[in-house]
């Protein structure tokens, strides 16, 4: 059993384990909560009525969030010629072909994204047994294989997020720091939460929204209460 430390358990002092809260109330204590050195993410949590057993309930997509994540990604964009120097121009860290699969291959990973032009993917899968475990292959439903690099990259790099439900149908993501404040914090993750709703299979029946929890990096979760973020979101 994990050990927390003395400054988790105070932080935990703040939080009733039994309470849904509203979103503005659930972030002020977030915050007052923090008590890490650093700027911590904020992750989102979303149980949602579905099986990803089956292929079509299975919710992925990907969205620019208003704010931005603010995390600055590395990408690797593997494209040729005047694909390589659009990349490049338009903030990619890495754009090449041969020499970065090689790289790969040899265990070079210092990239937290990637892009590739349609062209290259059968040059990509080379390395799927690297990339896919890593969420780092490209994909064309989330619009990472395409020959419109600029506009992909530049996406990425003001906070693109790629979002995928698990096996036990939650989904996460980071939708910010705590230095963002509670005002744009929840501008992300009512605009985090509308695209979830969007996405709603039209074979999942009953509930699709059944839990909403928040956090930071190193402090406790907050639970949200689904039927007034539900309210919210369709508002």
């Amino acid at each position: 059993m994990a050990c927390r430390g003395k400054k988790y358990k105070k932080s935990l002092e703040l939080v009733e384990s039994a309470k849904l809260y509203p979103l503005n109330e659930a972030l002020e204590l977030m915050l007052r909560a923090g008590y890490a050195k650093f700027d911590e993410s904020v992750d989102v949590a979303l149980r949602l009525g579905v099986d990803p057993r089956h292929a079509d309930q299975m919710v992925r997509s990907s969205m620019v969030l208003p704010h931005g994540t603010g995390k600055t990604a590395r990408i690797m964009v593997f494209a040729k010629g005047d694909k390589a120097r659009e990349a490049l121009d338009a903030g990619a860290d890495y754009a090449g072909a041969d020499e970065y699969i090689t790289k790969i291959q040899g265990g070079w990973l210092e990239f937290d994204k990637t892009v590739a032009t349609p062209d290259l993917m059968g040059l990509v899968g080379k390395i799927g047994r690297i990339l896919g475990p890593r969420n780092l292959m490209p994909n064309a439903k989330l619009g990472t294989v395409t020959f419109d690099v600029v506009r992909v990259v530049k996406e990425m790099k003001v906070g693109k997020i790629d979002f995928k439900v698990d096996k036990a149908g939650v989904l996460q993501a980071m939708v910010g720091k705590s230095s963002f404040g509670p005002e744009k914090l929840q501008a992300n993750i009512m605009a985090f939460i509308d695209k979830i709703g969007q996405l709603k299979p039209a074979s999942s029946k009953g509930v699709y929204l059944r839990g909403v929890s928040i956090s930071t990096t190193m402090g406790p979760s907050f639970k949200l209460d689904p039927i007034v973020v539900r309210k919210r979101a369709v508002a």
